[in-house]
């Protein structure tokens, strides 16, 4: 029983290094535009209200899309430092003793 489970834990690793054949793959980066850009909604499209991305080009698109990411991280780390703080002060943000 212990020489089969080796056995097979040996042809599953062996298997992990075999060479694959390539294919071809397609890039969602390559297709970037209004109409696909991740976060789209099917019957709606992108939330644009004031409608930046009507009048903007693909690189203008990729740059507004990787600000909002970076805006957005940035905030997350802002509000973890914060709850940080409290936890670490333990004094409310409210009330100061």
């Amino acid at each position: 029983m212990k020489i089969a489970a080796a056995l097979s834990l040996l042809a599953a690793s062996a298997s992990a290094f075999a060479p694959v054949a390539q294919q071809s793959k397609t890039s969602s980066l390559s297709a970037f535009s209004v109409d696909n850009i991740p976060g789209a909604i099917a019957p709606t499209g992108i939330f644009d209200p004031l409608g930046l991305a009507d009048k903007a080009d693909e690189m203008t698109l990729k740059r507004y899309r990787e600000a909002e990411l970076t805006h957005g991280r940035v905030s997350m780390l802002a509000v973890l430092g914060f709850l940080v703080g409290e936890a670490v002060e333990s004094k409310t943000f409210f009330v100061q003793w």
